[in-house]
């Protein structure tokens, strides 16, 4: 009989494995990753600015940072200033929530705190797509969750909290809250992990099959007494996330979720000094953390902490802007360019001309909006480009897109040199980063010949209107000169000036004409066509000396040479 009941356990364990739905992630593993980080006890600019520096050094860039918001500090422009700040200095944020602190406990969350959670998350313009979020903080500490060790209430909260943020938006990344793995079995004070994580999985068996858990939070420290080596390994080591894994996948969970161990190092005492520290976290890296892909961050706890129970552990050195030698070790440690996926949600317009004349110069503008969680830089190879052209374009550059930051737009210059050859060209204006087209705005270009302007002039008070040395100037709605041609000529008030360059069919444009000791005359026009007549009001002798303007010089001019007036008349 005992026979049959094991071989129907043993049937019924291979067909839970077998049907079970398997937690699976979003995360693309293929991005790469620079898993350096580091835990902040507050997102203090200038902590924020030392943060970058030490896990964006040496070729690194999009390191991680581990912080904490508790429900009493939910400021969405504070907040959002902070989620600014650390788009800018390419750190990646992990948020741990908290409650906030009742007598020597952590208050316990209610499922009555998830909508104000939410309302809160979804208002901030997160840094990345991928929102992670650790549930509080080591459930197996009393201390830590309203003075009770209560798994079952912790999987109750911990379910509610992912269900509904995950059926706000997929693309919060959850995580479970990072448990103290060498904890004993010691009611009420504390509870083992491996009992606590057991309850969990009893209680609420759907948090890790219905796809609610996305990755493994881990509090891999070198114990006991936070002095363990680091090429200690297992359970209550720099590898206890490894054990841990190793835990869930005998409760029947898939042992590849992506670690993130918020919290690791060692503290300055009689066994370590600053240096032996980073000595450790250096061979911790190099031997272990770096070479398990399973890792994608690990911020050791922690950067800045002034006061007990923590100044130990900090790496800024008390009433003092210098940090121990960790902070330079850890800095020389080699790290790569992270790239992590970025929602990039940006609209290009543009208002350029359909026509433009052949062997010509113009300046347009092109404006992007940025709606989305990148900063459009060309420093991080984002690139405006004029796709398909075929003769159309013989020259094109934009100026640089520098730093444009999410729900701001910005005017970018494009100077176009057009070809030789007539016709037609199906053109895009497109926004890449590297080779990947992120958005285009469509433009239909035609060369035209070069056009031409019919002028007519009145010399006052000449009865003879012919004119030689006339110099015409055309000027764009910038005010900038993009055509000249002197020594032209006028019979009998009329002349033509042949093909000009750099102006375009609808463009508004300044004529200036100048004819030698008369004030110059202007008039603004559209070209409407290729062949455009413009008439001039008439032109006043009173420039003797050619400066372009009437003045008490022109009388001096005048009384040198009078028979300047001979040719007025």
């Amino acid at each position: 009989m005992e026979k049959v009941i094991l071989k129907f356990f043993i049937v019924l364990f291979f067909f839970y494995f077998l049907f079970t739905p398997q937690t699976t992630f979003a995360l693309d593993l293929n991005l790469p990753n620079n898993k350096f980080g580091i835990h902040l006890a507050v997102p203090d600019r200038e902590d924020l600015i030392k943060a970058s520096e030490l896990v964006n050094s040496t070729g690194g860039k999009w390191g991680y940072v581990t912080l904490v918001i508790q429900e009493n500090d939910r400021d969405k422009k504070k907040w959002q200033a902070v989620f600014d700040q650390l788009r800018k200095l390419k750190l990646i944020p992990i948020i741990r929530l908290a409650t906030q602190p009742q007598g020597s406990n952590w208050e316990a969350p209610s499922v009555d705190d998830i909508g104000g959670w939410i309302d809160f998350l979804q208002s901030l313009n997160w840094v990345v797509k991928d929102r992670y979020i650790v549930l509080f903080n080591e459930p197996n500490h009393a201390t830590e969750w309203g003075g009770n060790i209560d798994p079952e209430s912790y999987a109750k909260i911990a379910f509610e909290f992912a269900k509904q943020l995950k059926e706000k938006d997929k693309d919060y990344f959850i995580m479970l809250a990072g448990f103290d793995a060498s904890a004993p079995s010691s009611y009420p004070n504390f509870e083992d992990e491996a009992v606590f994580i057991n309850k969990i999985f009893i209680e609420k068996p759907k948090l890790f099959s219905e796809n609610l858990i996305s990755g493994w939070t881990s509090h891999s420290y070198p114990n006991p007494g936070f002095n363990g080596s680091p090429y200690d390994r297992g359970r209550g080591t720099v590898s206890t996330y490894d054990w841990e894994l190793s835990y869930l996948k005998s409760l029947g969970i898939q042992n590849d979720l992506p670690v993130f161990i918020t919290e690791t190092g060692w503290p300055r005492n009689n066994f370590n000094n600053s240096f032996s520290v980073g000595e450790n976290l250096s061979i911790s890296y190099q031997n272990l953390w770096n070479l398990d892909n399973r890792i994608r961050a690990v911020t050791p706890f922690i950067l800045n902490y002034q006061t007990d129970p923590f100044l130990n552990f900090s790496w800024k050195i008390q009433n003092s802007s210098e940090y121990y030698d960790q902070y330079e070790i850890y800095k020389k440690i080699n790290k790569i360019k992270g790239d992590p996926e970025q929602k990039i949600i940006t609209s290009l317009n543009h208002e350029l001309p359909t026509e433009l004349s052949v062997d010509s110069n113009y300046l347009f503008i092109v404006n992007l909006q940025n709606n989305g969680q990148s900063i459009l830089d060309s420093k991080d190879d984002y690139r405006l480009d004029i796709v398909n052209n075929n003769k159309s374009i013989k020259k094109f550059s934009f100026s640089n897109l520098d730093e444009i930051i999410p729900n701001k737009n910005k005017e970018v210059n494009i100077n176009i040199k057009t070809g030789s050859a007539l016709g037609q060209d199906k053109l895009e204006i497109a926004l890449f980063r590297n080779d990947k087209k992120i958005v285009y705005k469509k433009w239909n270009l035609t060369l035209i010949p070069l056009p031409k302007l019919q002028y007519k002039i009145d010399l006052f008070p000449k009865l003879n209107n012919s004119a030689s040395n006339i110099e015409i100037q055309i000027f764009d709605k910038n005010e900038k000169l993009v055509f000249k041609k002197s020594k032209l000529n006028a019979r009998n008030g009329k002349g033509t000036l042949e093909n000009i360059k750099n102006i375009y069919i609808g463009g508004k444009y300044r004529i200036v004409v100048i004819v030698p000791y008369y004030l110059p005359r202007q008039k603004h026009i559209i070209f409407n066509s290729s062949n455009e007549n413009i008439s001039f009001r008439f032109l006043i002798p009173l420039d003797f000396n050619l400066d372009g303007t009437f003045n008490v010089n022109d009388f001096w001019s005048l009384l040198k040479k009078p028979g300047l007036l001979n040719l007025f008349f």
